[in-house]
């Protein structure tokens, strides 16, 4: 080489197996991928530059790391997703180019984007769209991204008749580049990074799913936007499982199944209250006997404390800085009334309470009776608490979201040095109670400290030391949640998989230093001084509202026998055996089943139908013949054919069945 010819500069790209390979400045990752393998050139989607996902496309001007993403990595999915909403975005402008577009972010499963359009979107135009989706993946159109001056930015999305990009373009911070991606010839604002072509997206593993309204910024005082959600996977397969998945959970809806079974009902005189009717309550009475005994069991004492709670003790908890926008607060007054239709009239000085949204202040209160000494430690407190939280309309669900919720609460008073035994002993109910429940598919995570926290690092360092312990010492596998501990203390997270996969979480376990020094409990110690009680908060079900909902959809409805609110109807076949279907009735409550007898005056195919469509268990149904030889007609439910037992077997057979698992 002459000295005159200009030296070329290299860098060094350290692969994720260590191996080092030497490049000209300006190679760009889809260059590095090539030059590894053709397959992998083919194959690459984007990189991890420097531990942070890039464009192929962007050029390595120093040493770095480099790692290539494929369709295998987690990374690719999110990308997938990304691009889909971008390729929609530009279908929806190539079909109706008076279309505004605004936002399309990633979100679960799949992602959204609003559009401005003076005709609302039909479901045959969702139809429409994901053809030129798909026009538009087939065209393998190449994306690629420029980074451009603020005013350029603006003046572009102005002259193309886009004001809410012109919006977002002002509202990125003035340090952050103004970046903008191409699709072939259409394009967006975006961050990045994407895909290398639309050829990369799956074209048989999108859909549409439905239309919504969303103000622009979420301000209802902002234009009224559509938003389309779709979502998108690897596979075919992959989209079909989820489809499925949805389908069934259409299916397991606890709402629909509670009409059918008649378990509770919501309605606005009370929003985000449950009415339950007989047959829901049996289910909570049950459970909440269940979940009894098992306290019982392990040393807990049970206890009740007062709904309405003064303000005072809020703001000393700290609960009234931190939590008073989801408290119900009440004035502590008699009100004014001028007539019997009229709104009371409010001083607007009275003292103010405020219903709890939680038990722990409560429990605190009690264990400040009397002087506690190191002995009575660890003392477990518990209570179905009544608790009410004051949320927003729009965020109620059914059971799963409420605003009068009933915890299986307790709270555990102990020393430092207790807390990894009180750790594994909570550990061993929550497994066994979700076995008997028939959950067993459940993971676990240690959530550590935050920035914003109490207490000092020592401190933090022993008590996730401890819970760690406890977790191995169970034989459990865990993952750390680094920094979303609570900000008093490290907490255990509760993972479980229901009958279709969905992912719930469930239970609570949080290591409290806090809530003791400013309410100010205390015990006398070995060295008769007095110290403070850590305070370990833990619930099993969590609330009975949820934990119901939880169990209507994993079973479908279909409890098993001990569980179910109605476990057993005689149906006669003929009038002559109503007689005999009292007895059957008497013997099997006479056993501890819950039995009722069906002598309505319809045809047994009738009844069948109307049961097993409320989800009873067990039909038993009598005849003629039936009252001669003293038998039944068992049939169960989901089985097509029936069997005929003799009575003393069958009472036998179901109350065994029927006996609590914790009872057998």
């Amino acid at each position: 080489m002459s000295d005159l010819e200009p030296q070329v500069r290299e860098v060094a790209v350290t692969l994720p197996d260590g191996a080092v390979r030497r490049v000209p400045a300006g190679t760009t990752a889809a260059d590095v991928a090539a030059g590894i393998s053709k397959s992998l050139g083919k194959a690459a989607l984007a990189a991890v530059v420097d531990g942070r996902l890039s464009d192929l496309s962007l050029p390595i001007d120093k040493d770095t790391s480099l790692a290539i993403v494929t369709a295998k990595d987690d990374a690719a999915l999110e990308l997938i997703r990304h691009d889909c909403a971008h390729i929609m975005a530009r279908a929806v402008q190539e079909l109706w180019p008076d279309v505004k577009v605004t936002i399309g972010p990633v979100v679960e499963n799949g992602w959204y984007y609003d559009f401005d359009r003076k005709e609302p979107f039909t479901p045959e135009d969702l139809g429409a769209i994901e053809a030129r989706m798909r026009q538009i993946i087939a065209a393998r159109d190449p994306v690629r991204t420029e980074v451009w001056a603020r005013d350029r930015a603006i003046r572009h999305y102005e002259a193309s008749g886009e004001p809410y990009k012109v919006e977002l373009v002002e509202a990125i911070p003035g340090a952050d580049p103004i970046r903008m991606y191409w699709h072939g010839h259409w394009q967006d604002l975006c961050r990045g990074p994407h895909l290398a072509n639309t050829g990369q997206v799956p074209p048989d593993a999108f859909k549409l799913m439905s239309i919504a309204g969303a103000y622009w910024r979420g301000d209802s005082s902002r234009p009224m936007l559509q938003r389309i959600y779709g979502v998108a996977f690897r596979s075919k397969a992959d989209l079909d499982a989820y489809l499925h998945q949805l389908e069934e959970a259409a299916k397991r809806d606890h709402r629909k199944l509670a009409r059918e079974m008649d378990l509770f009902h919501l309605q606005q005189e009370a929003q985000g209250s449950v009415f339950w009717h007989p047959n829901g309550f049996r289910l909570w009475r049950v459970l909440e006997a269940y979940i009894r005994r098992q306290l019982d069991t392990d040393g807990y004492v049970e206890v009740k404390t007062p709904q309405l709670l003064d303000s005072k003790l809020w703001r000393q908890s700290g609960h009234w800085g931190k939590f008073r926008e989801n408290m119900f607060v009440v004035p502590d007054e008699i009100p004014e009334t001028t007539d019997e239709e009229a709104d009371p009239i409010l001083s607007g000085k009275a003292q103010l309470m405020a219903l709890k949204p939680m038990n722990c202040p409560g429990h605190v209160q009690i264990f400040k009776q009397g002087t506690k000494s190191y002995r009575d430690l660890p003392l477990r407190m518990a209570e179905f608490g009544c608790c009410h939280r004051n949320e927003a309309h729009g965020a109620l669900h059914g059971l799963m979201r409420v605003r009068q919720m009933t915890q299986d609460d307790a709270h555990i008073f102990c020393r430092e040095d207790q807390i990894k035994d009180e750790t594994s002993r909570f550990l061993a109910l929550f497994s066994r109670v979700y076995a008997h429940m028939g959950m067993t598919d459940i993971s676990y995570k240690l959530a550590t400290r935050p920035d914003m926290r109490a207490g000092d690092d020592a401190t933090w360092d022993r008590a996730e030391a401890a819970l760690s312990d406890a977790l191995r010492a169970a034989g459990l596998d865990f993952e750390i949640a680094v920094g979303e501990g609570a900000f008093y203390g490290p907490k255990l997270e509760f993972h479980l998989t229901d009958a279709i996969g969905r992912t719930w979480q469930a239970g609570t376990f949080q290591l409290d230093y806090v809530l003791p020094e400013r309410l100010d409990a205390s015990y006398v110690g070995e060295d008769g001084g007095r110290h403070r009680p850590v305070m370990l908060h833990r619930a099993v079900f969590g609330t009975f509202e949820r934990f119901i909902g939880l169990l209507i959809e994993h079973y479908a409805g279909r409890f098993p026998l001990w569980l179910a609110p109605r476990q057993v109807v005689v149906a006669p076949i003929v009038s002559e055996a109503d007689g005999y279907a009292g007895e059957v009735v008497a013997a099997l409550a006479a056993a501890g089943i819950r039995a009722e007898a069906d002598l309505r005056n319809e045809k047994i195919n009738y009844k069948v139908r109307e049961h097993s469509l409320a989800k009873v268990p067990v039909i038993l149904a009598v005849g003629g013949r039936e009252v001669e030889e003293r038998t039944v007609s068992v049939r169960r439910l989901g089985e097509q054919g029936s069997r005929v037992a003799a009575l003393d077997a069958i009472v036998a057979e179901l109350k065994a069945e029927a006996t609590p698992p914790d009872l057998r």
